[in-house]
């Protein structure tokens, strides 16, 4: 079978990635810094033109930041749904990116997009309950069941949960909506003021990321209490770069849950909680991964 010629935007809250792919594998990658919305998703859809016109493309995969409605039928599809992102609500994303090409088109969210390609190509693989998590320029969840993302009533955000707070701290926060959710708390915008500093400046050593660490514990065993994921992904920049916080993560995690749930234990979290396998390549691989499921060649095992 002659590999498909598929493309994917990877729609992120600083930057956009369109993608070129034959089959699995990414041949080309075009960046373009997220601004308003006419500018950036007009910018992508130029370029996917411009590969269609070279040789058709044969689908599209859209892996967007959120929130966005994917319920098909409903008049806002496609469309950016209220976001602290400025700007961008009511953005008719799936519209824009797809305007002037005629052939079949899947959108969800990027963290969606990042759990499928973690499960057919990465740390997911025959897991069938995943999450995904993001911990970046916002905190975002993919939540696979089946090897199929989860959409109810809208999807996922569990970046908006409020956790239990250590009493020691004052910081309130920075998200729009709810000051100390889990993503005003330790995204890369809210640690920056929670640290007063640049993260990058900031080093592993500092104490302050013992409770940026307890804090993602609380969000974590929240999600094992209420799904009975198999595994959850951690993925995102803070993630990645600090790699330190994963075992600290994961003895809170057991501490909290306090041998509750049988299949968390200290000798099976490190199978239960991992790093994401495909790293920065997690939402890039998920845009082609629903371009795929977009062609009727699902992006499963």
């Amino acid at each position: 079978m002659t590999a498909a010629r598929l493309a994917g935007v990877e729609l992120g809250g600083t930057k956009a990635l369109v993608l070129l792919a034959e089959g699995d594998t990414i041949i080309e990658r075009h960046r373009i810094e997220t601004h308003g919305p006419a500018d950036t998703l007009g910018a992508a859809n130029a370029h996917l033109q411009h590969w269609n016109r070279a040789a058709p493309i044969e689908a599209v995969g859209i892996a967007s930041f959120g929130p966005i409605m994917l319920r098909q039928g409903d008049p806002l599809f496609g469309h950016m749904l209220p976001t602290p992102k400025p700007g961008w609500a009511g953005a008719d994303v799936h519209g824009t990116l797809m305007q002037g090409l005629d052939c079949p088109a899947a959108i969800d969210t990027d963290v969606n997009g990042a759990a499928l390609a973690e499960y057919r190509w990465g740390a997911g693989q025959g897991v069938d309950g995943l999450w995904y998590i993001t911990i970046g320029t916002g905190v975002g969840g993919g939540l696979l069941i089946d090897g199929r993302p989860f959409h109810g009533a809208m999807h996922s955000e569990i970046g908006h949960i409020r956790v239990k707070r250590q009493p020691r701290e004052t910081f309130e926060g920075t998200c729009a909506f709810h000051g100390d959710c889990i993503e005003g708390l330790v995204s890369g915008p809210a640690l920056a003021a929670r640290f007063g500093a640049a993260i990058e400046s900031v080093g592993d050593n500092d104490p302050r990321w013992r409770d940026v660490a307890l804090d993602i514990a609380e969000l974590v065993a929240t999600l094992f209490l209420t799904t009975a994921a198999q595994r959850i992904l951690l993925g995102g920049t803070v993630a990645l770069e600090r790699p330190f916080l994963l075992p600290r993560i994961r003895d809170a995690v057991v501490e909290s849950l306090a041998g509750y749930l049988p299949f968390i234990t200290q000798d099976t979290i490190a199978h239960r909680l991992c790093l994401a396998g495909l790293g920065n390549d997690a939402g890039p691989a998920g845009a082609i991964a629903l371009a795929q499921a977009a062609l009727g060649r699902p992006a499963m095992q």
